[in-house]
């Protein structure tokens, strides 16, 4: 949310080389799109030993113990104030708790690699969404085009000319319903959770803490405790809690923080990649030729919806130095301007990075990009 406390820069020490920051950043932002990538494939292997409320619910719930011992460690403080709570509680239920359940009741159905690829749709809603429920975001034509070109893509993946035969129309809906939903909770976040004074880490902690609470009270309700657990299926559950919900978040602080939103985001498009590639590889899911070739087209269509025009800065007329202006300002210095990355981060279908309609519209005083 927009003036939340800015993430600290990373200072590496001073004796670290320019290549090895670099490759440690590019390091991280690899691990960072690995786990959010095999998510979909976790969610596929939990529901094979538990209901689909109980694999969201442990996600959440390990997920929260991850980041509950990096505020202790960090010593940061909960948000205050009812209204900041009751906030929470609404983007919880958008950003965490809805989509994640609806993922997992997708993938019954449809192979976790369709499910990486319906979450690659949520830029193309987060731009449609933005254009009715946010009136400064103003359509340019290579953004149209962009929504035109991904939804295309869409109907490529699904094999609209065949009638969408072998597809199950139902989990695609979920699948797509869920990435719909990150949307609309970006939006809502960007349209309340500003100046709340709480640091990132602390409303992310919050918010997944919620939704943890509201999958316990609803879980009880339509599931029964399993007979039996299996081995399997727990690790995937907690992988994907600990390790997708929890663990990847801090990672995407610190790429943020290091190298800045904008390209911290760009993790987004590598994820339908490894999703794809893990359930081909691990699942044994079947891939016809529209799969691969529609996610390409949904990528590259989301990639232009990001696009921003460029401001054109008036000519500034010469002026004579003074006393005041410096006759020789240091070559390559510039300005430096703050970010306030937002709590929209998620783990994103499994996936959590927003891409740059997040990053730097949902919840940033600068323009910059929150990818989901």
């Amino acid at each position: 949310m927009s003036p939340a406390a800015p993430l600290p820069p990373a200072s590496p020490p001073a004796s670290t080389p320019a290549a090895s920051r670099l490759l440690d950043w590019r390091v991280r932002f690899g691990v960072l799109a690995l786990i959010w990538g095999f998510s979909f494939v976790f969610i596929k292997v939990g529901t094979e030993g538990f209901a689909p409320f109980q694999v969201t619910f442990g996600r959440l719930l390990f997920g929260t113990a991850v980041l509950a011992v990096a505020l202790v460690v960090k010593r940061d403080r909960l948000p205050r104030g009812a209204r900041v709570w009751g906030h929470l509680t609404v983007a919880a239920f958008l950003l965490n708790a809805l989509p994640f359940s609806l993922f997992a009741y997708a993938e019954l159905t449809i192979p976790s690699t369709l499910a990486g690829i319906c979450n690659a749709t949520t830029p193309l809603w987060g731009m449609l969404l933005s254009l009715v429920a946010l009136s400064e975001d103003r359509p340019t034509r290579v953004r149209a085009a962009g929504l035109g070109i991904g939804f295309v893509g869409v109907l490529t993946v699904l094999g609209a000319w065949q009638g969408f035969s072998g597809v199950d129309v139902t989990g695609t809906a979920l699948a797509l319903l869920a990435s719909l939903s990150y949307a609309v909770g970006w939006v809502y976040v960007r349209r309340t959770l500003s100046g709340t004074g709480a640091t990132n880490l602390s409303l992310a902690g919050s918010q997944v803490g919620l939704a943890t609470l509201q999958l316990a009270v609803v879980t009880p309700l339509f599931t029964s405790m399993p007979t039996s657990v299996e081995v399997l299926p727990l690790l995937a559950v907690i992988a994907l809690g600990a390790l997708g919900t929890g663990y990847a978040m801090l990672l995407q602080y610190g790429v943020v923080a290091e190298v800045g939103p904008t390209t911290a985001a760009m993790v987004t498009y590598f994820i339908p990649v490894i999703a794809t590639a893990a359930g081909v590889t691990l699942l044994n899911e079947q891939l016809t030729w529209n799969t691969p070739v529609g996610a390409l087209v949904v990528l590259a269509g989301a990639a232009l919806t990001q696009s921003r025009r460029t401001p054109r800065r008036p000519a500034t007329p010469f002026a004579p130095p003074t006393n005041d202006t410096p006759t020789h300002p240091v070559v390559g210095e510039t300005p430096a301007t703050p970010t306030h990355p937002v709590v929209g981060i998620r783990s994103a279908g499994a996936v959590g990075v927003p891409p740059d309609e997040v990053w730097g519209r949902v919840g940033t005083t600068d323009g910059a990009p929150c990818r989901a």
